[in-house]
């Protein structure tokens, strides 16, 4: 191969590439604001005497508008459609009955079925329709998210190893095999290789950072990041305790057969046990917020709001069974579901003169009154041992009346419009959730998936026609579709592409590739190939997976034949090794999870240095021992 000799235009790129890795890590400005400011000041360059090759500014913001970028923007548009379907609130809820709310347990899951997916998907379309079921996921276990979307992020990289579709790289990797081919003799021709050529390797990837995750996840993840949700609930919380003096939690209480309870009200037990019951279950059905005339039948369970020793205390007392992991109704009251909210009467309502027990407060709106503060004064259900709960229901509300409510979000959504009542609280989940659109949901992914395992149809057009079509349907309107964007992310990817392309166009990269593997000539055959997995993994943080492969494959199959070594498993380790991509957010998935974790480069770096090492003894090592 010629000997490139090292340019002025170079030289500029050189400088700029450790101006932008000087941004990233420090972190002076965002990194999205600093990778526009790179993509400006190429253009800029482009004008100078001499730097026409570093970027072409007819096409420096084509970025905006590529396949990757496309791709990413409709995936999470699939994403927000199965997830306001309710969806993926169900699969969060199967992952927490099988994981609970252990960190250790809940990693492993998440990150293993994110791996197998996107062994058959691009890894971002992978984590994007995760995202949101880790999100949920977070709230209801109480584990921050800044420590579930890195394992799952990573995991989702190293699951497109798995097969030959998983990601980009591996996608090439054939047709430069077949390319090569033709330069060489018959003998030393290469095979190609099939769709689960890789999938010892890719197992092997996986399970190393499933493993590494379980075992040093207390050390290496951050834990900086707490959901809106469950912050503002715990707020909401202590804002009620300290206002109205209401300080209670739910639990759920099961009843055996032929109890005597058996045939009483709702409204008995809670007067006569100041337990305040917002849930009822029985012969497979569930009522929430059941009016208070409602008859106990047995066995049944109750989701019952009171003091811990209370609770206790009465189930001790009367031989009830407290089912701290609420099987029953552990969904239906998770912080993103429901909480506590305040709500006050207005000079206009219809409710002024009325009771809680005459309107049926419960039933009719579904609202589970526990206090009301007038003025000074302050009453509440689960204050204290008193009989406060046998009058509160029947105070007459008057103009101005503040009452604290247990509810559902999407009831207390319901009133926003209400004229009879004000909605205090403001800092609760909104979002609408549509159940009736969850076929039209899975049939639209049905087809983009469809159509990118069985055509060869652009992946953006193919993702696009999904989210088209959930659109069309109304599974989300087009302005749900816009807040679903993380345009951060979108920005990130599509500022950075230029740099890629100029450090490719100067012929920058191929300059370092031929400098770095000059030092390696004359080592032993497998330290050549970890020092072509260690160049691959160089690249791919600076420039596009794709374009390292296209450069270092053709690289690394001379210097396999010059050395005696299989030409074959040289490309296939350069393909392998663009997916070590774990130290800075210039990965799609690491720049898609970045906003949403709340993650700075330094968290990267501080994860995905030991991540890096074991891909690269993982990797090399099964490579060959599989080839």
């Amino acid at each position: 191969m010629p000997t490139l000799t090292l340019t002025f235009e170079m030289i500029v790129i050189l400088c700029v590439l450790a101006f932008a890795i000087f941004l990233f890590v420090s972190e002076i400005v965002r990194v999205d604001v600093a990778a526009i400011t790179i993509m400006v000041f190429l253009g800029i360059l482009s004008y100078a005497p001499g730097l026409g090759n570093v970027a072409d500014v007819n096409t420096l913001f084509t970025g905006f508008s590529s396949n990757a970028v496309i791709s990413i923007i409709a995936v999470m548009i699939l994403g927000s459609g199965l997830d306001r379907t309710g969806l993926m609130s169900s699969l969060a809820s199967a992952i927490l009955r099988i994981g609970g709310s252990s960190e250790k347990r809940i990693i492993p899951i998440i990150s293993s079925t994110v791996g197998v997916i996107s062994s058959f998907m691009q890894n971002v379309g992978a984590a994007a329709l995760f995202l949101p079921v880790v999100s949920r996921i977070s709230v209801r276990a109480g584990v921050p998210l800044s420590r579930l979307l890195m394992p799952m992020g990573f995991c989702a990289i190293l699951g497109g190893t798995m097969t030959m579709v998983g990601s980009s790289p591996l996608i090439l990797l054939n047709d430069l095999i077949i390319s090569a081919n033709r330069s060489l003799p018959p003998d030393q021709a290469m095979e190609q290789f099939h769709l689960f050529s890789v999938t010892p390797v890719g197992i092997a990837l996986v399970l190393t950072g499933i493993v590494y995750f379980m075992l040093c996840g207390r050390w290496v993840l951050p834990d900086t990041q707490i959901r809106e949700e469950a912050t503002t609930a715990q707020s909401m919380k202590e804002y009620v305790k300290s206002l109205y003096g209401v300080d209670a939690d739910i639990y759920e209480i099961v009843i055996p057969d032929n109890h005597p309870l058996y045939g009483e009200r709702i409204a008995d037990l809670m007067e006569a046990f100041h337990l305040y019951v917002i849930g009822i279950y029985h012969d497979g059905k569930k009522w929430l917020s059941p009016a208070v005339d409602v008859i106990i039948e047995t066995p049944s369970r109750l989701a019952v709001l009171g003091h811990k020793q209370v609770i206790e205390d009465f189930a001790n007392d009367f031989n009830f069974l407290i089912d701290h992991e609420m099987h029953i109704f552990r969904s239906d009251f998770e912080v993103d579901k429901s909480g506590i909210a305040e709500i006050v009467i207005p000079p206009n309502s219809r409710l002024i003169g009325t009771t809680a027990r005459e309107v049926n407060l419960r039933k009719n709106f579904g609202l589970n009154l526990l206090a009301i503060h007038r003025g000074q004064e302050a009453l509440s259900y689960v204050e204290t041992k008193d009989h406060k709960a046998s009058i509160l229901g029947a105070i007459p509300f008057q103009a101005g009346d503040s009452l604290v409510v247990q509810t559902q979000w999407t009831v207390l959504a319901s009133h926003k419009h209400n004229r009879d009542l004000v909605i205090v609280t403001s800092e609760f989940p909104q979002e609408e959730l549509r159940p009736k659109k969850v076929g039209w949901a899975i049939l639209f992914l049905a087809v983009s998936l469809g159509m990118i395992l069985f055509t060869d149809a652009l992946l953006s057009l193919c993702l696009l026609t999904g989210a088209a079509g959930m659109l069309l349907t109304r599974v989300l309107t087009i302005d749900e579709a816009y807040h679903a964007i993380s345009w951060n992310t979108v920005f990130l990817l599509a500022s950075l592409i230029p740099l890629g392309l100029a450090v490719q166009n100067t012929g920058t990269a191929e300059w370092l590739a031929q400098k770095i593997l000059i030092l390696l000539d004359g080592w032993p055959l497998w330290s050549l190939q970890a020092g072509i997995a260690l160049l691959a993994t160089f690249f791919t943080l600076v420039m596009s997976n794709v374009g390292a492969t296209v450069l270092l494959v053709p690289l690394a199959v001379s210097i396999a034949l010059s050395a005696g070594g299989n030409p074959a498993l040289f490309a296939l380790t350069v393909a392998i090794s663009t997916s070590n991509s774990f130290l800075i957010p210039t990965h799609q998935v690491n720049a898609l999870v970045m906003g949403p974790g709340g993650y700075r480069v330094i968290d990267f770096v501080k994860s995905g240095i030991i991540m890096t090492i074991l891909f690269l003894i993982v990797s090399i090592s099964m490579l060959n021992l599989v080839f």
